[in-house]
């Protein structure tokens, strides 16, 4: 079960997860101030001010167990990189999303991401006991939507007409991809260890 007033550490040699919380502005401000990060985020966050609503609000949805918010640090550059989050978790259904992830340019690219997304997954299928992970990701975000296709993900369909166009004419589809526990024990992980050099 997720409890949302326990504060989780999840790392390893390259990255270290934990809760994140108002005074993580600061170091956050440095990485969010990049116009790339927002393009296909709701939420903006790129200015000092913007980043501390953004921030607030996720500390208020932890606190209202809507949303499990997390600060990424790379152990690596010894610089925090952006943040992640788990929301819309079913203890009945067995079921949590994962998203509003970003990481500043300098962590764009690198392993932060991969081991980032390992040790959540660890975490939600092995300690969580989840049996689906969803993502939703805007379809213009070739980025994203082929960095999750790396890590596991299958495409399993769209919400179509979702969200406003870019552009600001017209509508967007949000693409669907999930990653399964069996696919996670069976294929996944192992593939990651590979991937990530992690010792079985």
């Amino acid at each position: 079960m997720l409890d949302f007033s326990k504060d989780y550490i999840l790392e390893n040699d390259t990255v270290r997860l934990s809760p994140l919380q108002k005074e993580h502005v600061k170091e956050l401000s440095v990485q969010s101030n990049d116009p790339d990060i927002w393009t296909y985020l709701l939420e903006k966050g790129r200015s000092f001010k913007q980043l501390e609503v953004y921030i607030s609000q996720a500390l208020e949805n932890r606190r209202m167990s809507k949303e499990y918010p997390f600060i990424v640090y790379d152990k690596i550059q010894g610089r925090s990189a952006g943040t992640t989050r788990l929301y819309d978790y079913s203890e009945q259904l067995k079921v949590v999303k994962l998203g509003h992830t970003w990481y500043g340019k300098d962590f764009r690219g690198t392993m932060v991401n991969k081991n980032c997304k390992y040790l959540l997954l660890e975490f939600i299928f092995e300690d969580l006991e989840v049996e689906r992970v969803g993502f939703g990701v805007h379809e213009e975000n070739q980025v994203s939507l082929s960095a999750l296709k790396s890590v596991g993900c299958s495409e399993e369909g769209a919400l179509r007409n979702f969200i406003p166009s870019l552009a600001g004419n017209g509508r967007a589809n949000i693409v669907l991809l999930s990653i399964l526990k069996n696919e996670w024990m069976n294929s996944i992980k192992p593939e990651l260890h590979k991937k990530l050099n992690i010792k079985a």
